[in-house]
């Protein structure tokens, strides 16, 4: 990618009914008409931030360098709460201060993230902002900006001191159980954890227990039978239940928060 041919990517929970993504997209284009974008997923739980955060978190590694990601799952829109812009590997993400943010940083919470100050969306020439769209008129033009190379993000405003902790707490080792949440279900209904294969390593016996049923891990669904639950290790490397050919959140009746608690021997 070259900095004239810029990434945008866009996660919101906004579905596909209306035109809210096509506005967004055009505000941007007619910002940075040659920019890049990618639709992410705008299926995100409505008003879930947390699993805006995981998505973005799982999959910015497929992205290269300079990638701007906006991520616009708010359901705090028109109040109070920051617009965040903080860099990341090289990559630079745009979010409400709402939870989605630790997801990314996570593991180095000393990065600096910066507030959008009224300053700056005046240089942006951002006017009218309406108190429902923060997307269009908001997060669009700001990310055509820093995009076109008007602004660094450090120019949209002063650090944060502390930004809001994810909704969702990360996993944890008690003893020898691991404890975790779902934090997505895909369209299969599927049960995506925020347990990380990492902390599974060199453990033994491994049992995953959710919904009241135990499990083993396999590696795959299709060595198992059609309507047979199962967990596995999914391709975003976290650890996921299954119902083979089926939707395991419909035939167990769980959803996001739901709790998975792996045990080993």
């Amino acid at each position: 990618m070259t900095e004239s041919t810029p990434i945008i990517t866009l996660t919101t929970d906004f579905g596909h009914k209306g035109s809210f993504i096509g506005v967004m997209k055009g505000v941007i284009l007619g910002k940075l008409p040659n920019a890049r974008i990618v639709d992410l997923t705008h299926e995100i739980h409505a008003h879930w931030p947390a699993e805006g955060g995981f998505w973005l978190s799982r999959s910015r590694q497929y992205f290269p360098p300079g990638t701007i990601h906006v991520a616009v799952v708010d359901p705090g829109v028109g109040t109070a709460r920051d617009i965040l812009a903080v860099e990341f590997d090289k990559q630079i993400f745009l979010a409400p201060d709402n939870g989605i943010l630790p997801h990314i940083i996570g593991e180095q919470p000393a990065t600096p993230v910066y507030k959008l100050d009224e300053a700056c969306r005046k240089q942006l020439g951002i006017k009218t902002i309406s108190a429902t769209f923060h997307g269009r008129d908001v997060f669009a033009p700001l990310a055509a900006a820093i995009g076109n190379g008007d602004i660094k993000i450090e120019d949209i405003g002063p650090q944060a001191p502390e930004i809001v902790p994810s909704l969702v707490e990360d996993p944890v080792m008690e003893g020898r159980r691991i404890r975790g949440t779902v934090v997505a279900v895909d369209s299969f209904g599927n049960l995506i954890s925020n347990i990380d294969a990492e902390q599974l390593k060199d453990l033994p016996g491994l049992e995953v227990q959710c919904g009241g049923r135990s499990l083993k891990l396999q590696r795959t669904y299709g060595l198992s039978q059609p309507g047979e639950l199962l967990a596995l290790v999914n391709s975003f490397n976290v650890v996921e239940i299954a119902r083979a050919e089926s939707s395991a959140a419909d035939y167990l009746g769980l959803g996001l928060g739901a709790p998975i608690t792996i045990i080993c021997s």
